[in-house]
């Protein structure tokens, strides 16, 4: 689960006991550009991780992309000068470090030539980002910064944008880095229309539109950019909108109907899916089950003879 799921935890609570008994699930307070693409991919994914806010077991391409997240944010925070190849690696090792014993890095459950491979990969990724960019020459702002605004109907947007820079026009730019493929062309468009909330939010919060949002995929590597357009930021407003709707309906209803893709193939939830003679009701006590082995400690309740 990424960080900005995080920042989706809490939750509507309707005051009015007939509200309370209209509704199936509790609702989420704000939306973020993760969580919405869940959504909208698969609204049965969506009540498990977001709603019911289930355990996902540690996955080694996700923990991956967050110890070269922390390790490039590392580098960010040194003084230009020093933003050399050979600094970001120490960075990468000191980040290795840090999460060592995380549960998201402890848990994984890797033979000892899958993590070496596993730190390795994590290796070229990083010596990748060095063919897309000089970071010398990067002007930052901040980085993982949480960020958060409303849109014309009230909906509340949450997200944390990797990295916030001045260009040399002194124009901002949102950086996000990627450590998965880059997209086909069937799948780019969906990628730039959740980049295109970070725009949103940069304009509400800080009273300026980014003049451009780049994704640097950094296993290709490949940069892929967008100009921000008062179309595209009013496209994210509208379906911000009706996105909220569809949740609250769908909490309202208990209607989360899953969505057979080719995202199934990656889907944490696959084996509760009814699309595969899975049965939703048990992803809770299963799930929660296995976290407590994973953690090493009894599940609750406890039942004494």
């Amino acid at each position: 689960m990424t960080a900005e799921e995080v920042l989706d935890g809490t939750r509507e609570i309707p005051a009015p006991e007939e509200a309370v008994r209209e509704l199936a699930h509790p609702v989420p307070i704000s939306l973020s550009p993760s969580s919405m693409g869940t959504f909208t991919s698969c609204p049965l994914a969506f009540r498990f991780g977001y709603i019911e806010r289930l355990p996902e077991p540690p996955s080694a391409p996700a923990s991956k992309g967050t110890l070269v997240h922390l390790a490039l944010q590392h580098l960010m925070w040194r003084p230009a000068e020093e933003r050399t190849l050979e600094a970001a690696l120490a960075d990468l090792t000191r980040a290795a470090a840090e999460v060592a014993a995380h549960p998201e890095f402890a848990h994984l459950d890797l033979t000892d030539e899958e993590r070496e491979k596993f730190h390795s990969d994590a290796d070229v990724l990083v010596r990748r980002y060095f063919e897309m960019e000089d970071p010398r020459t990067v002007r930052v702002l901040g980085v993982e910064l949480r960020v958060s605004a409303e849109t014309t109907a009230g909906v509340k947007i949450r997200g944390i944008i990797d990295r916030l820079e001045l260009d040399e026009n002194d124009e901002l730019v949102v950086t996000d880095y990627k450590s998965g493929s880059a997209p086909s062309e069937g799948w780019e468009q969906k990628s730039m229309a959740g980049v295109h909330i970070y725009s949103l939010l940069c304009e509400r919060m800080f009273g300026r539109r980014p003049a451009r949002v780049q994704l640097l995929y950094l296993s290709k590597p490949e940069r892929i950019i967008t100009a921000p357009s008062d179309q595209s930021l009013r496209g994210v407003d509208v379906k911000t909108n009706a996105v909220m709707q569809a949740v609250r309906q769908a909490c309202k209803r208990d209607d989360f109907r899953p969505r057979p893709s080719a995202l199934c193939n990656y889907c944490s939830f696959q084996e509760f899916c009814p699309e595969f003679d899975g049965q939703p009701a048990l992803a809770r006590p299963t799930l929660l089950a296995r976290q407590a082995d994973r953690e090493g400690r009894p599940q609750l309740p406890l039942v004494f003879a």
